[in-house]
Order: C-alpha cells, then structure tokens, then sequence
C-alpha cells in the first residue's frame, strides 16, 4: 500500500476516536461510568477494526491468479456483536431500577460513529456524533434529570426504640432531599429493620449533614450512604 493510503487510513482512525471522545466527554461531565477513555477507545477499536476489513486484503500481497476470497464485512460485523458484551457491563440493576442503558447505548453508538469513520464515511459519522450529543443533552432536559440534585442510596438498620420510618422520611425531607424509591427488609432473629431509601439529594447538602441528622436519633443502630447512578 502507497503512503498516501497509509496515512488516509491513519486519518480515518483519528477521526472516529475524536467523533467518540467527544460522545464520551458528554457522558464524563455527568460523572458516568464509562466516560471519555472509555468511549474513546471504543471508537478506536471500532475504527481500526474497520480499517482492518476494508483494506486487509491489500497488505496480503495476493497476485492476481491466487483465487483467493475475501468477505471483509465479517470483522466490521462482530463489533457490533462484540459491543454488547462491553455495554452489558455498563448497565447495573439496584433493586428494582435498572441504571446504566442510556452509557450502554452510547458505546453502541461511539462503535458505529467508528465503524463510519473507519469506512471513509467521514460526513456520516460526523452527523451521528452531532445527533447523538443533542439526543444526550437536549432531549436530558424532558427526562426526570436534575444537575442540581444527586443520587444517594440511603441504608438505615433500626432497632428497638427507633422512630418510624415516616419520621426518618421527614427529616430528610427538611434537609431538602426527596425519597424516590423505599425498601423494608425485617430481621427476625434480633429484631431490626433494614431500610433503604434512594434519595435525591440536592448538591449543597453533603452526605455528612444526612449522617449528623440521623445519627442522633435513639435506636439506629447503622446508617451507610453511597452515591448511584
């Protein structure tokens, strides 16, 4: 292959990567995990990948009288077979909601923003990129998302003497967060109650001023918060 050759396909490779970094970088800013790297990366691979099925043959050194068979599509469609595996990674299931499907979707996308780019189909795959970042920040604003509150899982143990449930509900509620999900799970052999509330937190409140507000309370007996997604 000339190095003219050499270097479009050079070029088509960055592209993809620069179209997918850019998808990645939307997901980045909302504290996804798989962010820029991530789809990056998979806009490389996917890129290269189809590079590879494209001009394979051409770096064979094949003579004309060889009878030699080549179905190039066959590389370029395992990655989107592939892709699933690394999507399915991205999506968590916490209780009964299903968080991760719209990053999942996005590394579909950023493998076939590659798959364009490394096809030469530069326009293509620069069209897909726009699209997918007006889907993901536009159409965010008529989805239930808020940049100004946060996702916290909240698990409280209580034992005897512990206030009910609905009191636990209204100091948070005074602290600005909203329940969103609750879970209930009893212990019989000492007698304690589990619950887990999903909160929506607004982002002025740190996660210690929930743990000073319950902690005072008679008979917790565990609190734990952690971030979701």
């Amino acid at each position: 292959m000339s190095s003219s050759l050499h270097l479009e396909l050079i070029l088509r490779i960055v592209v993809g990567t620069a179209l997918g970094g850019i998808i990645g970088y939307e997901r980045d800013v909302h504290g996804r995990p798989a962010g820029l790297r991530t789809h990056a990366l998979v806009a490389l691979a996917s890129a290269t990948f189809m590079v590879i099925s494209t001009h394979f043959v051409y770096a064979q050194h094949y003579g004309r009288d060889d009878m030699i068979g080549v179905d190039g599509s066959r590389i370029a469609s395992t990655v989107v077979s592939g892709i699933g595996f690394l999507a399915g990674g991205a999506i968590l299931r916490t209780g009964l909601s299903v968080q991760g499907l719209t990053t999942a979707a996005g590394l579909w996308l950023v493998s076939a923003i590659g798959l364009a780019a490394g096809g030469g189909m530069y326009v293509e795959s620069i069209a897909g990129t726009v699209v997918g970042v007006v889907i993901l920040t536009v159409l965010r604003r008529f989805e239930d998302k808020d940049d100004r509150t946060v996702r916290r899982r909240l698990s409280i143990t209580l034992g005897q003497g512990a206030p009910p449930i609905s009191a636990l509900v209204a100091r948070l509620t005074s602290l600005g967060a909203r329940v969103t999900q609750e879970e209930i799970e009893k212990r019989v052999e000492d007698s304690t109650h589990k619950v887990i509330l999903d909160l929506r937190l607004p982002t002025t409140v740190p996660a210690e001023a929930v743990l000073e507000a319950l902690e005072i309370e008679a008979g917790i007996r565990r609190i734990k918060i952690v971030p979701t997604r």
